[in-house]
């Protein structure tokens, strides 16, 4: 039976083909070529390294190469002169492959990964996220974009990201550079990239997002602990700060409506901390700390200076203290708003 006549021959002679370039590989054209297989149309696709254009013309979709950006014929390259997009949303970032594939794809990819819709706001919150913690970066290594200005003298340097580590992969100077050893070291950096990629993604959806509902009921509910709104309450701890800034900015909580303290229980401790919340969210100076004079003080002194019983510690710059119980930390709040 000839190749032609074959089924499964067949098959596979019709599949999708994904090009990018042979040579010495980077980040970004690794993790679109994984990004790539998540998606519907080219999953189990194969993969074409070549600069060569008539083979590339001969693939469904190509990244990385070819000098042209152009969605209806998807081809996805950022090489070229002129090119300055970006992912929107407040990012300025110039893309590069990666970034490309993410923004066309992205949304696709993260749904097929929770089983939901594309045009759900979790879908939504989720891509932007992973944009701005892991996909921003690999675009501004890749087209030279310096984190910090140019004048500034770096203290120390790092090459442990994962573009380094994906550049790390290719051979050294002095290994062989054959075809066949470098395109399968390229799918190792392809599945280093997008392993990470998937782990990252995984922990915002399981943990990172339940945390944001968390702080959004609690923001909804801050009223009904305290008349004045300035007191967030938690039954079980969760990651707040950085959910409660991005939150009072997309809820636009007037200054004077923002929160300034947050309780919630020491699980492992078995009692309660009432936390001053920062300026910033890391920034180490509060909206309001604790009172001075309750600043470095230990239980029993603490509970009489301040008149609630349980009192634990406050610590010496008053940005946190503790107390045995929930009525305990409620108290210390409502004083400490007033004082």
């Amino acid at each position: 039976m000839t190749a032609e006549s074959h089924p499964a021959k067949k098959l596979k002679l019709e599949g999708k083909v994904i090009g990018t370039h042979n040579g010495t590989f980077h980040c970004d054209e690794a993790l679109a070529v994984f990004l790539l297989n998540r998606t519907k149309e080219y999953a189990g696709a194969d993969l074409k390294r070549t600069r060569d254009p008539a083979v590339l013309n001969t693939c469904d979709i190509v990244v990385d190469v070819g000098g042209v950006y152009d969605e209806k014929t998807q081809r996805f390259d950022h090489h070229q002169r002129g090119f300055e997009e970006v992912f929107g949303h407040g990012f300025t970032t110039k893309l590069s492959s990666a970034g490309l594939v993410y923004k066309h794809f992205g949304k696709e990819i993260i749904a097929n990964r929770f089983q939901a819709s594309k045009d759900d706001e979790k879908t939504e919150t989720l891509w932007l996220k992973m944009y701005k913690e892991f996909i921003e970066a690999i675009d501004a290594i890749d087209n030279g974009i310096s984190q910090y200005p140019a004048d500034l003298k770096p203290r120390y340097r790092s090459r442990t990201d994962v573009s380094s580590r994906v550049g790390h992969l290719n051979p050294a100077w002095n290994e062989s550079v054959d075809a066949q050893v470098v395109d399968a070291k390229f799918l190792q950096a392809s599945a280093l990239v997008g392993g990470e990629f998937l782990n990252r993604l995984d922990y915002y959806a399981n943990a990172w997002l339940p945390a944001r509902d968390l702080v959004v009921a609690a923001l909804n509910k801050r009223k009904e602990v305290d008349a004045s709104g300035r007191i967030i309450l938690f039954e079980q701890f969760a990651p707040w700060k950085e959910h409660l800034f991005e939150l009072e900015e997309s809820l636009a909580i007037p200054a004077a409506e923002k929160p300034i303290y947050v309780l919630y229980p020491d699980e492992t401790g078995g009692n309660w901390r009432i936390q001053a919340v920062p300026i910033a969210p890391e920034s180490f100076e509060s909206r309001k700390a604790l009172p001075e004079q309750w600043r470095g003080v230990r239980d029993d002194a603490l509970s009489q200076l301040s008149g609630v019983d349980g009192g634990i510690f406050v610590h010496a710059s008053g940005f946190i203290g503790g107390n045995k119980t929930k009525e305990g930390v409620l108290r210390l709040a409502s004083l400490a708003l007033n004082i």
